[in-house]
Formats: C-alpha cells, structure tokens, sequence
C-alpha cells in the first residue's frame, strides 16, 4: 500500500484534507511541518529565521527520504517541498501525490489570520502568493493528480481526492 502525499500552495488545505484522508482509508497521518518542527525542537519560522530556508529545505529533503521508505501514509506536505526535483521523483515513486490548488485571492483569505506563514511575511502578500504560484506551478503540474478545491469543504476535498485514487 503505496503512501498518498498531498501537495500544493499554503492555505490549499493539505493538511486538514489528509486528516480527513487517513481517517476515512484507516491510514497513518503525518503532517510533514510538524515532522521538521519536532527534528529542530522548534517552530518553522524560527528554522527560517535562525538558519534561513536553504537549511530547512535541506531538512525537509531528509524528511521526504525516509517518509518514502514507509508505507500506507497520507501525508501532508510543506507547501515548496514539490518544487525539488529530488523530491518530486521521490514522492512520485513512492505514492501517489495529489495537488490541492486554490487561487490566490483564496490562499491570501485563509493564510492571512495566521503569522506562522515565514514566506508570506512581506508588505503585499498577495503579490508574493501570486509570485511564487506562478513559480512553482510547473512543479506542481507534475503531480499525478490535481484537485482545484477552490469551492470545495475540506470534506469535499478528501472525497474528490478518494474519487481520483478510485479507493473506497
């Protein structure tokens, strides 16, 4: 049983969808922000803050490795660990990886009550969302499956992501 990784932008739900996900196909969750954040001993932004996004992207890359040597896992993933190239082919051939994808002015509506968004700190956050959207985009495409969940519940969500695996 092959893992199913949930990729895309923040504020695209991967998280609450792969709750959702493993509950419903009695699988094993794990949030891979929450995976760094514990290896560190400390919250995402202060990684970036105390030793920048080159380390905690390294970091996040030793994450993706040994969650593809397990099995079974819905997984959430960080929002720019698609982007790698290494990544990609090691999510890729070790499950299925689904995008979620919203637009920006979606992304900017569910992102802005929270300050633990390191990336989106900046005086026009629209226009960064915007920026590294269009930035990562090509990455994102390669996923096996994309689920635009725009207008979708998070219950909506994990059930198109369900219909795309054709699980249950």
């Amino acid at each position: 049983m092959s893992n199913i990784y949930l990729v895309g932008f923040m504020g695209t739900g991967k998280t609450e969808t792969a709750k959702l996900l493993a509950k419903r196909l009695n699988r094993a969750f794990i949030d891979m922000d929450g995976l760094i954040e514990a290896k560190e001993k400390k919250p995402i932004p202060e990684i970036f803050e105390a030793k920048g996004e080159p380390y905690f992207r390294k970091i996040e890359k030793e994450v993706v490795a040994d969650l593809a040597k397990k099995d079974g896992l819905v997984v959430a993933c960080g929002g720019g660990v698609f982007v790698d190239p290494d990544n990609i082919r090691v999510l890729r051939s070790s499950g299925t990886v689904v995008c979620l994808t919203s637009s920006p002015e979606v992304i900017l509506e569910r992102t802005s009550r929270f300050t633990h968004r390191p990336l989106l700190n900046v005086d026009n956050p629209l226009e960064k969302i915007k920026e590294l959207l269009a930035k990562r985009m090509p990455s994102y495409s390669q996923a096996h499956f994309i689920v635009d969940c725009d207008k979708f519940s998070v219950e909506d969500t994990a059930r198109e992501v369900v219909r795309c695996l054709n699980l249950k």
